[in-house]
């Protein structure tokens, strides 16, 4: 599987970034030719790596209601906030890809929302509306990586399967580093179930206590 077509650099701007706690860094947001799903997908570079170490990473999948709109059905938008602090710091990228509601999109997303009013947990809902219970492939993520330099990398993130897609595809993730745990009252049960359904990286035990309390 290391053997994916080349993706090209189409062009890099420097963006300077800002977040409503009054955080600002600035980074430099990097397009591409050439992806292997003809997505938009945008690379974010944050800082410097030291030298003699390797880059810290984050795929982070678009979450228009998360990451724009501050839902708290969600993780999503405090792990990106958090994740362009701890790039910045050390020197790294954020991928940023389009692939809305774990690839099935935001209509799907919203609708998959419905059923899981009704008792199903985010995977149920939608294999209930017939889709994957994730669909995401990060063959364009390993082309944006190679097109950047980066063969090797730390991943920021709690989910084995993307540390799992990137070495198969021929990167090399020397370490995964868990985000930070962002719960609130109405996503405790989504976090239970990423846990119990794809071996996320946080703390059962707990999330096991805020949902029953």
């Amino acid at each position: 599987m290391t053997d994916i077509p080349a993706a090209t650099q189409r062009s890099r701007v420097r963006v300077p970034l800002r977040f409503g706690d009054g955080y600002s860094v600035d980074s430099e947001l990097v397009t591409f030719h050439g992806l292997a799903d003809g997505q938009e997908h945008v690379a974010v570079v944050l800082g410097d790596p030291a030298p003699g170490t390797v880059p810290l990473v984050r795929l982070h999948s678009e979450c228009l209601t998360g990451d724009v709109f501050g839902s708290a059905r969600c993780d999503c938008g405090p792990q990106l906030r958090e994740a362009v602090e701890r790039i910045a710091e050390r020197g790294g990228v954020l991928l940023y890809l389009r692939q809305e509601g774990r690839g099935i999109g935001l209509y799907n997303k919203l609708d998959a929302y419905a059923l899981q009013d009704q008792g199903l947990d985010t995977y149920a809902a939608n294999t209930a509306l017939g889709l994957p219970e994730d669909d995401r492939d990060y063959t364009a993520a390993a082309q944006m990586l190679r097109s950047l330099g980066i063969g090797s990398l730390d991943l920021l993130s709690n989910n084995p399967d993307k540390a799992g897609q990137l070495r198969d595809l021929g990167i090399d993730v020397q370490d995964r580093v868990p985000t930070g745990v962002f719960t609130t009252a109405h996503n405790v049960r989504y976090l239970r179930a990423k846990v119990l359904q794809t071996q996320h990286t946080l703390p059962l035990g707990e999330l096991t206590e805020l949902s029953v309390g």
